[in-house]
């Protein structure tokens, strides 16, 4: 009986390296695959996919693997690259990571590996699944390394897509994987591991953004109306951001930080308030659409905690399902929730599911724009 056919999403990385090394021991037969998502180069004019691609094919042969190479370019700028910009374009602030996982890696890259009669796609994502049996619902559960866990950005994922899919590294420390990862010799062990939104990398994020939407300056004001400055665009700001805006040191104000709490659209103005004040601070949330690993606890309401933000220690929530949404109501305020992100749902352990935040209850709502500027 042949083995099990498992397509690996070798990024270049020592994760993915980690992956394929694991399923070759345990006996599938392991092919990799490079997925090319990005054309531009970076700032110093090198193309860091040739370089990521080139420790693909590295770790591949060290492992005795074939390694392919598919560009699913015009898929992402289809999918995820226009969606992010047209999200900016309405002043919300997106999470690419996660729709990334949704329509590209396991949706495009995983059409793609079945369409090669495999039985399996893997990647290095730190998360685990149980409940694989015949029949069983999975569950989707935080990884065995909870400062690598990376369930948040796996939430907008399905039954059927979960099902063909594993997570070999999802039971280990990142420690351990870099030491799997030497010992084997594999040329990624101690490559470091890449940040930020994957197109951008670690290059200045406003700088970025500005060659894909022109900058439409305004002024910058407080919340009694006071002119503080100058802003390049408000699609470059996001609720609660506090470095970047141009007013620091001035002599106005209590000497506290000035961090963003508003925009107004129509008339152009970043709204900016001194100190943590309960502008910053929200009650709940509303998403327009949920989606669950596995059935949600209750076809009404339940209690979780939530994350709306990856780095975000877990916060009590109640959920009210509202048709193909949901209201989550916090159980302490709080700070800089912000549309376009995501809210993801936890039991325990267990990853529920989540949704693209739409709107904010506000601890305080901002004065009216007209009474104050008008």
């Amino acid at each position: 009986m042949a083995a099990p056919r498992v397509i690996v999403g070798l990024s270049g990385g020592v994760d993915s390296s980690v992956a394929a090394l694991l399923l070759k021991e345990q006996g599938y037969d392991v092919v990799g695959v490079f997925m090319k998502n990005w054309e531009e180069k970076d700032e110093n004019g090198v193309c860091t996919a040739t370089a990521d691609r080139e420790d693909a094919l590295r770790v591949a042969d060290k492992l005795g693997i074939p390694c392919y190479t598919v560009n699913f370019t015009k898929e992402y700028m289809d999918r995820v690259f226009s969606y992010f910009l047209d999200e900016y374009r309405r002043l919300r602030t997106p999470n690419p990571d996660i729709l990334c996982n949704t329509e590209i890696k396991f949706k495009a890259f995983l059409e793609f590996a079945m369409g090669l009669e495999a039985d399996f796609l893997a990647t290095g994502h730190y998360a685990r699944l149980s409940g694989q049996g015949e029949g069983e619902r999975l569950r989707l559960l935080r990884a065995a390394d909870m400062g690598k866990d990376q369930t948040y950005f796996l939430a907008g994922l399905t039954q059927d897509k979960l099902r063909r899919v594993l997570f070999p590294i999802g039971g280990l420390l990142k420690s351990e994987v870099r030491e799997l990862a030497r010992k084997a010799g594999l040329a990624t062990a101690e490559k470091k591991d890449s940040t930020g939104v994957c197109f951008i990398g670690e290059r200045n994020f406003k700088e970025f953004l500005m060659n894909f939407l022109p900058a439409r300056p305004g002024e910058t004001v407080d919340l009694t109306g006071r002119r503080l400055g100058r802003h390049d665009g408000l699609m470059y700001y996001t609720l609660g951001q506090r470095k970047g805006l141009g007013i620091g040191g001035k002599d106005f104000g209590s000497g506290e930080s000035w961090f963003v709490v508003g925009k107004d659209m129509e008339r152009n103005l970043l709204i900016v308030q001194q100190g943590e004040h309960e502008e910053l601070y929200s009650t709940s949330l509303t998403c327009e659409k949920v989606g669950f690993v596995t059935e949600p606890p209750s076809p009404v309401s339940f209690r979780c905690t939530a994350k709306f933000r990856y780095r975000q220690p877990d916060q009590g929530v109640s959920v009210t399902l509202t048709g193909e949404g949901c209201r989550i109501d916090f159980d302490e305020p709080q700070r800089a929730v912000t549309p376009g992100q995501w809210a993801v749902l936890y039991m325990g352990e267990e990853c529920l599911g989540g949704g693209e935040i739409d709107a904010v209850t506000p601890v305080k709502p901002l004065p009216s724009i007209e009474r104050i500027y008008g």
